[in-house]
């Protein structure tokens, strides 16, 4: 495949970025989306020329930090899957592709491709921890657990906070990944007796953070690689709104 490639490239945070356009030529079908990058990177390199920069590290859908907009679609137009999952059996020969970071205020560029999500780890450290003594593994089913709540903790849970969500929404919200990281723990017996703190200290340091604001768009859930559900969403505002009631009658 030959195909022509029109990718991001920005020296650093506060230098001011550029579209370039760079040949992919001779492209096996079944090279994944980063694999056709690490072949231009080559040609890129031997011409003595920078190469393009981005972030990857599992390559199996796993982490998350392949994060690109393929097209204007945070991780491309395929569903469910990562930007490393993307195969070139997916394009046409002759395309255009248009490469790009994800564009948040909170996911500031660090270089060409690659942005910092810092932002999202200071969320998740701010829930902070389960104060409970776990002890030891406890036998399987000690603990009751309906069905539909675990299966909805586990779902929420599939979160690998890539942050496509971000990108997707035309607000930079990161309402669906808060939400499915309170939600996680907010389906579990064990992560109740911390349930109004954390909603109120994560909610709280996401917006501290800068992103923006949920309308309801639902643009996370598409470009979400795991699928995870809006669902999440209306649930931890409930949370939120209980939370903040309770805060009010207890002070």
């Amino acid at each position: 495949m030959n195909l022509t490639l029109k990718v991001w490239r920005q020296s650093g945070p506060n230098d001011k970025g550029r579209i370039e356009t760079y040949p992919a030529n001779n492209i096996p079908e079944e090279a994944s989306f980063l694999e056709m990058l690490d072949i231009v990177n080559e040609e890129i390199v031997m011409s003595g020329a920078e190469p393009i920069h981005f972030d990857h590290d599992c390559r199996e859908g796993i982490c998350g930090m392949c994060s690109l907009t393929i097209n204007g679609v945070p991780h491309g137009k395929e569903g469910g899957i990562t930007t490393c999952q993307v195969h070139m059996r997916k394009f046409r020969d002759g395309d255009t592709i248009w490469i790009e970071p994800f564009r948040a205020k909170a996911f500031p560029i660090i270089r060409d491709l690659i942005v910092d999500r810092a932002a999202m780890d200071r969320i998740i450290a701010a829930g902070g921890y389960v104060d409970i003594r776990t002890g030891s593994a406890v036998d399987a089913n000690s603990i009751p657990i309906a069905k539909v709540d675990a299966d909805t903790a586990f779902d929420a849970a599939a979160c690998i906070g890539c942050g496509a969500c971000v990108a997707a929404c035309p607000n930079a919200s990161a309402m669906l990944f808060v939400s499915a990281k309170v939600s996680h723990l907010g389906h579990l017996p064990q992560g109740q007796p911390e349930r109004n703190k954390r909603v109120l200290a994560m909610v709280g340091q996401m917006d501290a953070e800068g992103f923006g604001n949920c309308t309801n768009h639902y643009e996370c859930e598409a470009a979400c690689p795991k699928e995870i559900s809006v669902d999440h969403i209306a649930l931890m505002n409930r949370d939120y709104a209980k939370a903040m009631l309770a805060e009010q009658f207890c002070s």
